[in-house]
């Protein structure tokens, strides 16, 4: 049988689903750290470990709903998505951090969002090939996608809603 997951469009929609998350994460984090006066290394731990929980979170309600227990359901999504997160967090602070005065930009100056934006935009572009890589192999999404058909195509279709 053929890997329908080494698709580009798979990895387009693994992507994403990584993507916003991560991008959650992000903006609620650096909303936060900013709020309360946290310095740039707080905040951008704080960015990062939300950019996780989210996109951990989004692969776990899709997995939970396919009706996997809680353990498994949690194994699977750091099976899927470690990678394909860690990729997109390099990237996306990366380019933030070496953005000339990005790391100083507040909330309210056009700089913080579009080097925001332009950073995620990046990172989706750099996560998508190594999504592909990964699914192809039977890792990453595709575990998510075994699980979920193994219990129930109706699910399966819903995870692709993001």
């Amino acid at each position: 049988m053929q890997h329908q997951g080494s698709s580009w469009r798979t990895a387009v929609q693994a992507t994403l689903h990584c993507l916003t998350g991560c991008a959650i994460g992000e903006v609620l984090g650096m909303v936060v750290g900013t709020a309360l006066g946290w310095g740039n290394l707080p905040t951008t731990v704080l960015a990062i470990v939300l950019a996780f929980f989210f996109g951990y979170s989004f692969t776990l309600y899709g997995i939970l709903k396919a009706g996997l227990g809680l353990g498994t359901a949690v194994k699977v999504a750091l099976a899927a998505d470690t990678l394909s997160i860690a990729v997109m967090e390099l990237i996306d602070n990366g380019v933030i951090a070496l953005w000339p005065n990005a790391m100083d930009a507040e909330l309210a100056d056009l700089l913080f969002w579009v080097s925001l934006a332009i950073s995620l935009a990046i990172a989706f572009v750099v996560t998508v090939p190594v999504n592909k890589w990964m699914i192809g192999r039977g890792k990453g999404h595709a575990v998510v996608h075994q699980h979920q058909g193994h219990h129930g195509h109706q699910a399966h279709s819903e995870h692709h809603g993001h």
